[in-house]
């Protein structure tokens, strides 16, 4: 499992729109978002790095390293 920090969540809807985005990326599964820690887990089974930031990036959050 990775984590990844996400900046700007701030309510359970911004937790469903990460876990939605990072859903439809290829290559991830087993996707959780814990807003109080302000971070995304998931498997990655060969999903790029870069696209994960994307997809967070078009939704209007700021991915972490």
């Amino acid at each position: 499992m990775e984590t990844l920090k996400i900046k700007g969540m701030s309510c359970q809807h911004c937790v469903g729109s990460v876990k939605k985005a990072l859903e439809n990326v290829d290559g991830l599964s087993q996707v959780t978002v814990n807003l109080d820690a302000g971070e995304a887990t998931f498997k990655n089974e060969g999903a790029d790095r870069r696209k994960i930031r994307e997809a967070i990036s078009k939704i209007g959050f700021e991915p972490g390293e």
